[in-house]
């Protein structure tokens, strides 16, 4: 279909023939005349055919396309930036709450450095923590206050909230884990956590 209305626009005298070579560059050849190497691409447009052919060859496409979901950034005082990815229908966690939650910690260049989830066989467990100042870092504690369970957010906290304190989870058992976390302590981390249950 999109040869014939090539043809068509183009007109009938000149014939082309389409196909794609090893490079994956088409190949663009009129009667009695040398080859010429286009981008298929390039030659819809020249031809005027680049929107035409998608509505003509998808008609329900441009009904269909759906404006792109953009993930908004939150910045509380204290430095947090909180992105929600996922809204809770659950209970919502308020300050003084027991909470179950799983989290996967990274540096802010992307490097892992400590999860709740198994990366390779996707088993989890999950932690439980109270939404106070002795218990958390209080990064994470105004990421989950507010937050309704079900819900999915990721943080980036500075360290001026961050592991102040040795202590302060979450914090791995392990002593692998736990020292490649407190390395780290002074440098802003990215906390993605879903939150599981408001006990």
């Amino acid at each position: 279909m999109a040869m014939e209305i090539a043809q068509f626009v183009i007109g009938s005298s000149m014939k082309l023939s389409l196909g794609k070579s090893r490079n994956g560059v088409s190949g663009m050849t009129r009667a009695g005349l040398s080859s010429v190497q286009l981008p298929r691409r390039m030659f819809m447009q020249l031809a005027g055919l680049g929107s035409v052919l998608t509505l003509v060859d998808f008609p329900g496409l441009a009904a269909q396309m759906k404006e792109p979901q953009v993930i908004r950034t939150l910045k509380l005082p204290s430095g947090v930036r909180i992105q929600e990815i996922l809204q809770g229908e659950g209970r919502e966690a308020h300050e003084g709450d027991l909470v179950e939650l799983n989290y996967v910690c990274r540096r802010a260049n992307g490097y892992f450095v400590h999860s709740t989830v198994d990366q390779f066989s996707g088993e989890t467990a999950p932690i439980k923590l109270f939404l106070d100042d002795n218990d958390v870092i209080e990064g994470l504690k105004e990421v989950l206050v507010g937050m309704k369970a079900g819900g999915k957010r990721r943080a980036l906290i500075p360290p001026s909230v961050g592991y102040i304190k040795e202590t302060l989870k979450p914090i791995p058992e392990e002593f692998g884990p736990r020292r490649s976390l407190l390395s780290h302590a002074n440098e802003p981390l990215v906390f993605e956590v879903q939150l599981l249950k408001v006990l």
